[in-house]
């Protein structure tokens, strides 16, 4: 048996798109001949996760994350390439492969909108055919866990955004998959619902030691989350590492926030590389490579009438644009 829970190699997905033709005259030609082009959406990717694993999975839109998601969920079937998951292929084997699988998309709900929860709880788990010894235990856990014996029993309509992620999780997770997909989990939420939603999702993992695949654009979800992060760009990967290394990735380079006392002139920080300015303040950014940040910062409180310094990384939302733009 594998080690991985997820097994994907060179997987590829290639669409047929039609080529727009300029001006009113090429759309009528259009009409009688259509000239198509292949476009390469997932170019050879290879992914594996192991089992309790929390993974990221990031990119810019239309980087093919969202095409291999589907194909991974057995949605669309690949145009080359393997996915093994948990033994299943997924799109041959996808009505047993559903079974060990849950899913929950934050702007997509499961959820009836003039019903309880309870209601949709109790729909999954026929549709799962969830033993009711089972049910009760889930169901209990979960209304522990995220706190919401108050909501499941109102209507939808009447509950707050952040009262709904919690019984969408519920619908993903209660007849206990072995997978979760999470399409950007904390949309939407305020920073007290977010974090009770991410130590949820840790606790759930430490519990039954799920493996979860998190796609989003909150990087906070991926520092406070997630082992590792694989980074699609133009359907490759770019990027696959633990945190840490994501974060190394610019350990090199630092940046230096100076606040002035009195106007300086731009003209005159031009001996740096500087990333932001307005009269009173200023950053720089430094390669440590080439220059000692201890003695920039003592040139920098030479040169200038300096009320405050700070030094400090670079934000891991600027490493991961510098990834998307390589």
């Amino acid at each position: 048996m594998s080690e991985f829970i997820i097994d994907i190699q060179d997987l590829r997905k290639t669409f047929k798109r039609v080529k727009k033709k300029e001006g009113f005259l090429g759309t009528l030609q259009s009409l009688w001949s259509r000239e198509t082009e292949l476009v390469h959406s997932v170019d050879g990717i290879d992914l594996q996760v192991r089992k309790g694993e929390i993974r990221g999975l990031i990119g810019p839109n239309g980087a093919g994350k969202s095409t291999t998601i589907k194909m991974m969920s057995g949605i669309l079937h690949p145009s080359g390439g393997s996915i093994d998951i948990m033994g299943f292929t997924p799109w041959k084997e996808r009505e047993r492969f559903v079974l060990h699988l849950g899913v929950l998309f934050g702007q997509k709900s499961q959820l009836w909108w003039d019903l309880p929860p309870i209601d949709t709880f109790s729909l999954n788990k026929e549709m799962y055919k969830i033993p009711d010894a089972k049910y009760k235990e889930r169901l209990g856990y979960f209304r522990e866990l995220l706190d919401i014996e108050r909501v499941i029993h109102q209507p939808v309509r009447s509950l707050s955004l952040g009262e709904r992620m919690k019984c969408e999780i519920v619908c993903a997770l209660l007849h206990e998959p072995e997978l979760i997909f999470l399409d950007e989990p904390t949309i939407g939420l305020d920073i007290v619902s977010k974090d009770t939603i991410r130590q949820s999702i840790r606790q759930m993992n430490k519990d039954f030691q799920t493996t979860f695949i998190i796609t989003t654009h909150d990087l906070a979800d991926l520092e406070n989350l997630c082992d590792r992060v694989t980074i699609i760009n133009k359907g490759s990967v770019v990027f696959d590492d633990t945190m840490g290394r994501l974060g190394a990735y610019f350990t090199n380079r630092k940046l230096v926030d100076i606040k002035f006392a009195e106007p300086v002139d731009e003209s005159l920080l031009a001996p740096y590389t500087v990333s932001a300015y307005s009269p009173l303040t200023a950053q720089i950014e430094i390669d440590l490579t080439e220059r000692d940040i201890k003695q920039v910062a003592y040139e920098i409180l030479e040169r200038f009438p300096v009320i405050d310094i700070n030094i400090s990384n670079i934000p891991i939302e600027e490493v991961i644009k510098h990834i998307y733009q390589a």
